[in-house]
């Protein structure tokens, strides 16, 4: 070959390199699916975060297709910084920290609540504000399922078929279900802050005298086995949200009854929030949205909820008073508040926070000020395990929850400020 045709040839080689490399050169990684077609909802998407915890992501106007996991379509979003893409898994698959995100603005402009105390306080680098706290219909899709279906218990939706959580969830066809709060603006108070009284069942209530202090707040959560008659003066009377699910409320009506436990509390300002551990607390939501008996599942036909779920949750309730916790939500509160070395054990899968703590921390991410009552302290052993028992009875332990590790986290709260925690000395 002569040498200008060789020098031609070099020539032609160079100028393709240069062509593949300002063609493919700027090209970032895929990134996560968002959920931008969801109409109904309002500035969706996936964040991927994987421990150790990244910086708070910077936002840009980038953005690149992403591939959409069967059988959704292909859709578009904005391009996350490379701090929080991850080149491999550091993570246990069955963690899944990562979690739908969307626009959750708060109902007030409160100027010292809790939103604005976390940025300043340890949690600022483990509160996302953004994750759904509730589940309702628009989130019934088959992306989803797909992406949850991979988690199991309350921390996801595996066990259950699409067809009983689409049932399920269709009932939930109102914006009063996605929200904790639904009746704010109509209650015609002038407050700038949402108060909260979160109220455990816990010994250290008994003598407390803090009934009235507790149904002063805007909103009374309870949970489980909240007996409220022959105790008004140390716990009070109203309950607003109610915590359950369909295992604790059937052992607290076998467990509580000789002490005075009826069921759930039945009034027009209660809102009954379910947390489903099982696909019977979907059919059981179910149930109640239509005032109808338990069609399948081992609840069926049971004298329990015979003749049907309005003998617990009273015959007026309607659907606008039910909700349900977010599986994501679930698994980010165990993942990243209550850590259990539980989840390095055989016993992983069960483990998961109390429902008193999935509660406690509910307020935590929907009201601006909150007032803990009758949870654990350090002091548990001078008190018995409930306010209500008869004679001392020991705080129990089990292998599905770490209370001491949810006691630690009351400790931390308080004395960050972020919730005042009912204590004695």
């Amino acid at each position: 070959m002569s040498t200008p045709r060789r020098l031609t040839l070099a020539a032609v080689t160079v100028a393709s390199l240069m062509c593949v490399y300002l063609l493919y050169g700027n090209l970032e990684p895929p990134i996560a699916l968002s959920w931008a077609h969801l109409p109904s909802l309002s500035s969706w998407s996936l964040e991927i975060l994987q421990p150790p915890y990244p910086e708070p992501r910077r936002h840009d106007n980038r953005t690149n297709p992403a591939p959409s996991p069967t059988p959704g379509p292909a859709v578009t979003v904005p391009a996350p910084s490379h701090k929080n893409v991850s080149a491999k898994p550091t993570e246990s698959p069955f963690i899944g920290d990562f979690y739908a995100s969307q626009d959750n603005p708060p109902l007030t402009e409160c100027p010292d609540g809790i939103r604005s105390l976390v940025p300043k306080s340890y949690l600022a680098q483990i509160f996302l504000g953004s994750v759904p706290v509730l589940q309702w219909s628009p989130h019934a899709t088959p992306d989803e399922y797909h992406r949850l279906s991979r988690y199991g218990g309350a921390k996801g939706w595996g066990g259950l078929t699409y067809q009983t959580l689409s049932d399920a969830l269709a009932y939930l066809n109102s914006s009063a279900n996605g929200i904790m709060f639904d009746d704010w603006k109509r209650r015609g108070n002038s407050s700038a802050c949402v108060r909260c009284a979160v109220v455990g069942n816990g010994g250290i209530l008994k003598g407390s005298n803090k009934g009235e202090e507790i149904d002063a707040h805007h909103y009374v959560f309870r949970t489980n086995g909240a007996i409220l008659a022959g105790f008004e003066q140390d716990v009070g009377v109203r309950t607003t949200h109610y915590t359950f699910s369909t295992n604790t409320l059937m052992n607290s009506m076998a467990s509580y009854a000789s002490v005075g436990y009826r069921g759930p509390p039945k009034t027009r300002e209660t809102r009954y929030v379910f947390l489903p551990d099982h696909d019977h607390d979907y059919l059981l939501m179910k149930a109640a949205a239509r005032r109808t008996p338990v069609e399948q599942g081992r609840e069926r036909g049971k004298n329990v909820f015979s003749p049907s779920p309005t003998k617990y949750f009273g015959k007026n309730v309607t659907s606008t008073q039910l909700k349900i916790y977010h599986p994501d939500f679930i698994r980010y509160l165990r993942n990243r508040f209550l850590p259990s070395k539980t989840l390095k054990t055989k016993h992983r899968d069960i483990y998961r926070p109390s429902t008193g703590a999935v509660m406690l921390l509910a307020a935590l991410h929907t009201c601006d000020r909150v007032s803990a009552y009758g949870f654990m302290t350090p002091q548990y052993k001078k008190y018995s395990n409930h306010y209500y028992d008869r004679k001392y009875q020991p705080v129990g332990f089990y292998i599905n929850h770490d209370f001491k590790l949810e006691m630690n986290l009351w400790q931390k709260l308080h004395q960050a400020g972020l919730i005042t925690l009912y204590m004695r000395p």
